[in-house]
C-alpha cells in the first residue's frame, strides 16, 4: 500500500516535471524568437544612429566653413571701410570701393542666413528663409540641432533594446535551467514564473524602444 502511494507520487512528480519542461521549452522558443527580432531591429537603429552621428559631424563642419567665410568677409568689410575713411583712396575710386562694400555686406548676410538654416534646418527657418540648397534642391536641409536630437533619440531607443536583450537572455538561461532540473516541479514552476516575468519585461522594453525610434 505504502509502495503504491510512493509510486503514484513519483509518477505525479514525473508528469508535473515533464509538463514544466514542455512549458519551459515553448517559452524558450517564444522569447528566443522575440530576442532575434529585437536584435534585428536594434541593429538597424544602431546603423541609423551612426548615420545621424556622422551627419552631426558633417553638418557641423559645414556650419564652421560658413562661419569662416563670414569672418573673412567681415574682415574684408573692415578693411574696405578703413580704406575709405583713411583718405588713401582717390575720389574717383570711392564709388568702386562702396560698390564692393555693398557686395561684401550682401555676402555676409547670405552666409549668416545659410548658417542659420544649416544649424536649425529648412523646416525650422521657414520657406521664406531658404537660402542653401543641396544638389540644386531647396528646403531639404536637416539642421545640426535636428541631427543631434535624432542621435539622442536613436541612442535612447537602442539602450531600451539593449536592456530588452539582457532580459531575454536571462529568460532563456532560466528556461535552460528549468529543463535541466528534473523531479522538482516546484522549482521548475518558480523558474517558469521568473521566465515569464523577465520575458514580458524584455518584450515591453522592446516595444518601448521601437516606439521611441524616429
Amino acid at each position: 500500500m505504502l509502495q503504491d502511494k510512493k509510486n503514484r507520487e513519483t509518477v505525479e512528480v514525473s508528469v508535473a516535471s515533464e509538463r514544466a519542461e514542455a512549458i519551459g521549452g515553448v517559452l524558450i522558443a517564444l522569447f528566443a524568437a522575440l530576442m532575434a527580432i529585437s536584435q534585428m531591429v536594434n541593429g538597424e537603429l544602431e546603423e541609423e544612429m551612426m548615420i545621424a552621428h556622422n551627419n552631426v559631424v558633417s553638418y557641423s563642419s559645414w556650419y564652421q566653413s560658413k562661419s569662416i567665410k563670414e569672418s573673412l568677409k567681415e574682415s574684408e568689410l573692415d578693411y574696405l571701410g578703413a580704406l575709405v575713411q583713411s583718405g588713401i583712396v582717390t575720389e574717383g575710386k570711392i564709388p568702386v570701393i562702396k560698390q564692393k562694400i555693398a557686395e561684401v555686406e550682401e555676402k555676409i548676410v547670405k552666409y549668416e542666413a545659410e548658417k542659420t538654416e544649416i544649424l536649425l534646418g529648412s523646416t525650422k527657418v521657414g520657406k521664406e528663409n531658404w537660402v542653401q540648397d543641396i544638389e540644386g534642391e531647396m528646403g531639404v536641409i536637416t539642421g545640426v540641432k535636428e541631427w543631434e536630437q535624432l542621435t539622442q533619440t536613436y541612442d535612447m531607443a537602442t539602450k531600451k533594446f539593449d536592456y530588452a536583450l539582457l532580459f531575454f537572455q536571462i529568460c532563456i538561461v532560466l528556461g535552460a535551467v528549468c529543463i535541466i532540473i528534473y523531479d522538482n516541479p516546484i522549482l521548475q514552476k518558480s523558474l517558469i514564473v521568473m521566465m515569464i516575468i523577465f520575458g514580458i519585461t524584455g518584450t515591453i522594453l522592446s516595444i518601448y524602444g521601437y516606439l521611441l525610434a524616429p
